[in-house]
């Protein structure tokens, strides 16, 4: 009767036409090695002749896995998909492909209101484990998601303001000390920090640390642009840097918290006229696409994307006693707004 839809083929419909028993087309298509290879490719013809497909998903459910791990993406309240740090998405697309490489598909979800959180995907069963990632600017969903951090429970947090959490990191503190390592090298003699201290963002606090720390081994005192909040990272930079100059210390060049303010910086620096590099250098972290076209293009330090997915996906997955206290190895991109003539 027309209308009516196509059955879907069954196991048990293989094992008839290959002659063969259901259980032996399911260890067939299984791989198991307990069932000889002519077998196997005798099941697996009769498969493709019917078109049929073994449920990945139901197979695994049966194993005890989902074969599905849940990303959640915090954002600000308010924002649009557009004005995502675009480092996030970079570091979603590679939790995505680490993610693949282990088999297992992800299940994305972006979260900014609070009361509409949600993060129990484990216990519902329809994923394996958690990565979170995003703003440390949201308290509220921070909070909520520092709640789900329990035994049993498979979470990892990328810039996590909470240290007693599962997270993973870049090498922040190695990122300062290269940061100043660059700008001397470069014949820079006063580099500034520009970024804020003691804030959730302990990303920021542990590069000026290591941007300390490089001062202070060159026989440097080190120096401080202090940003506040504003609408944007790129205001932020901007204000720090007005700042800085209004107020004519010697400072020779700056090492930006992420590569939105040293944007901004840039921004700033060219209304004062400004040359940059030449008067003033300067370089963020993140390597976001946008500081490649700036002018002159940005000097940044930045953690392989890859890495940090790749490391978010096994601090979930891996079967491990101890917490995972991962920290993702920087290097430094040197282009032209450090790069004295």
């Amino acid at each position: 009767m027309s209308g009516v839809p196509k059955r879907r083929p069954t196991s048990f419909d293989v094992a008839e036409r290959a002659g063969v028993s259901q259980p032996t087309v399911s260890r067939a298509l299984s791989g198991s090695p307990a069932i000889a290879e002519a077998t196997r490719r005798k099941v697996i013809e009769a498969a493709e002749a019917l078109g049929y497909f073994v449920d990945e998903r139901a197979a695994r459910l049966r194993r005890g896995s989902t074969g599905t791990l849940a990303v959640v993406v915090i954002c600000r309240e308010g924002d649009s998909a557009s004005s995502i740090n675009p480092f996030a998405y970079a570091l979603l697309g590679s939790v995505c492909v680490a993610a693949s490489e282990r088999g297992f598909e992800t299940l994305v979800s972006f979260q900014a209101r609070e009361g509409e959180f949600f993060g129990h995907y484990q216990e519902q069963g329809r994923a394996d484990g958690l990565v979170v990632i995003g703003t440390t600017t949201n308290a509220a969903a921070w909070e909520h998601f520092r709640g789900l951090d329990a035994d049993g429970r498979r979470v990892a947090y990328w810039g996590s303001p909470f240290d007693e959490l599962d997270w993973v990191r870049s090498d922040n503190r190695a990122a300062g000390r290269l940061a100043v390592e660059h700008l001397l090298a470069a014949g820079y003699r006063r580099p500034c920090f520009l970024g804020a201290l003691n804030t959730p963002q302990v990303q920021f606090t542990e590069r000026y640390e290591g941007y300390a720390e490089g001062m202070r081994a060159a026989g440097l005192e080190p120096c401080l642009a202090p940003t506040v909040n504003a609408a944007t990272r790129e205001e932020e930079g901007r204000r720090a840097a007005r700042r800085l100059i209004e107020r004519g210390e010697d400072v020779d060049a700056v090492f930006a918290a992420c590569d939105a303010m040293a944007l901004g910086a840039l921004e700033a620096f060219a209304a004062a006229d400004l040359a940059v590099p030449e008067q003033i250098g300067v370089m963020g972290f993140d390597d976001l696409v946008a500081g490649r076209f700036s002018r002159p293009p940005l000097t940044t330090i930045a953690p392989d994307p890859a890495e940090a997915g790749a490391a978010l996906v096994e601090a979930v997955l891996d079967d491990d006693d101890t917490k995972a206290r991962r920290r993702v190895p920087v290097k430094l991109i040197k282009r032209g707004s450090s790069l004295r003539v």
